[in-house]
C-alpha cells in the first residue's frame, strides 16, 4: 500500500513500482492499493476520492481497504509511508483490524515535528502495540524512528533497490586539468525541503576558497518550486557565469552529465537515503554529503567521498577536492574499481522477506 504511485513521479513512487516488479519476477504474487489516480494496471487497485488537487487521500480509506484485504487475505501487508501518509496508515489500521501481518517501510527522515506527531498518535492510538515490523532505508533514518517507536517495534534497515549497472560507464581517462576546469554536479528536485538555495551558498563559499587559477563550473540538475528563488540568487551573487540550472533531465542525460563531472554534492541535511548520490557513487564520482544523512551508509569519509556536518564543512570539502587532484583521483579510482554494496536488489528482496517472516511470527494485535 502506498499513498502515491505511478503516474506520479517521485522517489517513493518509483521505488515502490520497482519493488512490485522485482518481487513479481522473484515469484511473489503482489497486489498494490493506492490513492493515486491513473490508468488501470494489472494488480493495482486505485482507491480514489474526489478531493482538491487530486491529493492521494481518501476519507473512507479504512473501510475500503478493510474490505479489500478481507477479500484477498494476503500473507503480509507491506505499507510504504513518507513523513505523513494518511492513506498508508489507514492501510495499517485495516491490516491490524483483520489480524494480518504488517510491515511498514518509512522512506523519509523524521524531523522533530514529525517525531512529535507520531508520539501524539502513539498516545492517542497506541500504534506501537499493534505488532508492526518497521523498515527504513538507512541507519540515519532509523535513529529517530526507533526513538519514537520504542522496544515493541523492531526497526530494520533495508536500503532502496537500484539497478546501478547503467551508471557504471566511465569516460576515457582524462584529468580535470586537461579540460581546464573542475566540474561540480548536484541532482535533485528543487524543492524547499531539499534546501537548494543553501546548495548555491555552498558553491559560492567553495568558489571563494579555491584559487582563482582553478576554473570551477557547477551544474544543478532538476526542477521544482524553488527554481525561481535559485535563479534570483545566482543573478544577485554574480554566479550565472559558472553555475547552470539546466532543468529536469532524463536518466540518460544525467548519466552524460556525470561522465563530465569531477565531484558530486548531496547537501540535503535530512536525506533519508540519497538515490542520486548512490548513482553518482556508482558512476565513480567522489561524493560530498552530510555526515548525518543516509548517504553516510555508502560513503565513508575519505574513501568514497568527503562528509561534513554543515554547509561550511561541505564547502571546505568541495574546495579541497577541487584543489587536491591527487585526492580526487584516488577516490575516483576506488569508486570505479569497487561497485557499491548498497542498492543490490537481491539484498533488498532478502531483507524484506526477513521482515515479512518476522511480522508473520508476531502475535496479532488490534488497534484501539
Amino acid at each position: 500500500m502506498s499513498d502515491c504511485y505511478l503516474p506520479r513521479l517521485g522517489g517513493i513512487e518509483v521505488q515502490v513500482a520497482d519493488l512490485v516488479r522485482m518481487q513479481r519476477e522473484s515469484g511473489h504474487e503482489v497486489e498494490l492499493a493506492t490513492a493515486t489516480r491513473g490508468e488501470a494496471l494489472p494488480g493495482v487497485h486505485r482507491i480514489v476520492a474526489r478531493v482538491p488537487f487530486d491529493l492521494p487521500v481518501h476519507p473512507a480509506g479504512v473501510r475500503h481497504l478493510t474490505r479489500r484485504l478481507a477479500g484477498s487475505r494476503p500473507d503480509v501487508v507491506h505499507v510504504h509511508t513518507g513523513a505523513v501518509s494518511p492513506f498508508a496508515w489507514q492501510g495499517v489500521r485495516a491490516a491490524v483490524r483483520l489480524g494480518l501481518p504488517c510491515v511498514v517501510t518509512v522512506h523519509s527522515m523524521w524531523d522533530p515535528v514529525t517525531r512529535a506527531l507520531y508520539r501524539l498518535l502513539g498516545t492517542a492510538y497506541g500504534w506501537q502495540r499493534w505488532g508492526l515490523v518497521a523498515t527504513t532505508v538507512s541507519n540515519a533514518a532509523a535513529v529517530p524512528i526507533r526513538a519514537v517507536a520504542g522496544p515493541r517495534v523492531p526497526v530494520h534497515v533495508v536500503s532502496n533497490g537500484l539497478d546501478l549497472s547503467g551508471w557504471r560507464r566511465f569516460p576515457a581517462e582524462s584529468g580535470p586539468d586537461d579540460r581546464g576546469e573542475v566540474h561540480v554536479v548536484a541532482v535533485g528536485r528543487l524543492a524547499p525541503r531539499k534546501h537548494p538555495v543553501r546548495l548555491l551558498k555552498l558553491l559560492e563559499l567553495a568558489r571563494s576558497r579555491v584559487p582563482a587559477e582553478i576554473a570551477l563550473r557547477a551544474t544543478v540538475v532538476g526542477d521544482g518550486p524553488a527554481r525561481a528563488s535559485m535563479e534570483r540568487y545566482l543573478a544577485r551573487h554574480g554566479m550565472t557565469g559558472w553555475v547552470s540550472l539546466p532543468g529536469r533531465h532524463t536518466r540518460e542525460q544525467i548519466a552524460k552529465v556525470l561522465e563530465s563531472a569531477d565531484v558530486f554534492v548531496a547537501p540535503a541535511p535530512r536525506e533519508s537515503f540519497g538515490i542520486a548520490a548512490l548513482e553518482a557513487r556508482a558512476a565513480g564520482l567522489p561524493v560530498v554529503a552530510r555526515s548525518q544523512s543516509g548517504v553516510a551508509d555508502f560513503v565513508s569519509d575519505g574513501t568514497e567521498g568527503l562528509l561534513g556536518p554543515d554547509v561550511n564543512a561541505l564547502a571546505d570539502a568541495v574546495a579541497r577536492l577541487s584543489v587536491d587532484r591527487e585526492l580526487r583521483e584516488r577516490i575516483t579510482r576506488h569508486n570505479r574499481a569497487t561497485p557499491p554494496a548498497a542498492g543490490s536488489w537481491p539484498a533488498v528482496l532478502a531483507g524484506f522477506d526477513r521482515a515479512y517472516a518476522e511480522a508473520a511470527a508476531r502475535p496479532p494485535a488490534r488497534p484501539n
